[in-house]
């Protein structure tokens, strides 16, 4: 693969490549030069109430096998859907292992994603998110009036299923051929078979969730047949001062499901009972956790989480993520099933009354 890694002298470049517009100085981050610097831009760094934490104790959240589930064993699938319920009424986060994904495929996604963000600036930009759009290559731009910006970079792209035989959908190699060039076939062919690994994945955890919350296992699979998803490559580049600042900010997912698969380096952190907790990476596993779309499904019932991501001063983080959505004309509210007014449950969420 022609993906060439920049050999960026320090001495060469500024911490920051700086931009005019109408007279006022803007940076862009640069993370081969900025991971360097002592003292970070101010826009970077948090109010002192949303700082990291320097202890965030260990959460608990269920490792549900997923193999018992995926070769058909009912009684496997029933105990798999009772954890998983149990975990999103909490907080809304699971770890899921033997899940059926190649790990071969997810090392490719791990290895390529680095070889991504190692390239220049420059190169990186030709894959630049334009304003309002959701797919690109993104990086923290500060203008004068910027704040609370996060410590990272990111690649995004949509991506939707091929539905049956006839269609042709190579979404995610199309794109990233069409903004990067020929010399990224490779890379898109990765990411596409990625992508179509994780909308499965995400399919099947849906049977979970219809399982759990007594819907039956076709209801949230048939409603998200036909996703029209985003994969995020994020990178988090060390930084000289990370109680200071946050890779991610403190936020729930808007999306119905993320499927995440991190690298060895800590730095997922998510509040619960009023206190910041950490989630240490297992490579076996992915991290699963419901975002706001589907606590809408759920009337409720399964909790969309605040969570974060910090850095440290060494190491380098990478994350997979997997945003399942449904088709934009698809109307969200929950199945009558979970609404009974007689019972305490009224309709929380989208429909009639």
């Amino acid at each position: 693969m022609a993906i060439g890694i920049a050999n960026v002298s320090i001495n060469s470049q500024m911490a920051i490549a700086r931009e005019a517009s109408d007279g006022q100085n803007s940076v862009v981050f640069d993370a081969s030069v900025i991971r360097h610097q002592t003292n970070i831009p101010k826009q970077f760094v948090w109010p002192d109430e949303e700082k990291p934490t320097p202890f965030a104790p260990e959460l608990y959240v269920p490792l549900i096998d997923l193999g018992g589930f995926l070769s058909g064993d009912p009684v496997a699938s029933m105990e798999a859907s009772k954890l998983v319920g149990e975990a999103c009424e909490k907080h809304g986060f699971f770890l899921v292992v033997n899940h059926g994904v190649d790990p071969n495929l997810i090392e490719d996604a791990h290895r390529f994603m680095e070889l991504f963000f190692d390239m220049s600036l420059t190169e990186k930009q030709r894959a630049q998110r334009k304003p309002g759009e959701h797919c690109g290559y993104a990086s923290s731009f500060t203008g004068r009036f910027s704040s609370k910006l996060p410590w990272k970079e990111t690649l995004s792209f949509r991506y939707t299923p091929q539905l049956d035989e006839l269609s042709h959908s190579n979404i995610v190699q199309d794109y990233l051929l069409q903004v990067m060039g020929e010399n990224f076939r490779k890379f898109g062919k990765v990411y596409q078979d990625y992508c179509e690994s994780m909308s499965t994945l995400s399919l099947g955890i849906m049977e979970l969730l219809g399982l759990s919350l007594g819907v039956g296992r076709a209801h949230f699979k048939e409603f998200f047949q036909g996703n029209d998803s985003i994969m995020r490559l994020n990178y988090y580049p060390p930084c000289q001062k990370p109680e200071l600042t946050l890779g991610t900010g403190p936020h729930c997912d808007p999306t119905s499901l993320t499927i995440l698969h991190q690298d060895q380096v800590g730095g997922l952190q998510v509040f619960v009972e009023n206190q910041w907790h950490s989630i240490t990476p297992n490579s076996q596993a992915f991290v699963v956790n419901i975002g706001d779309t589907f606590m809408a499904l759920s009337n409720g019932r399964y909790k969309s989480c605040l969570h974060r991501a910090v850095v440290n001063s060494e190491t380098p983080r990478k994350s997979l993520a997997f945003f399942l959505c449904p088709e934009k004309d698809k109307l969200v509210a929950p199945p009558e099933e979970l609404i009974d007014d007689a019972k305490g449950n009224p309709r929380v969420y989208g429909g009639k009354g």
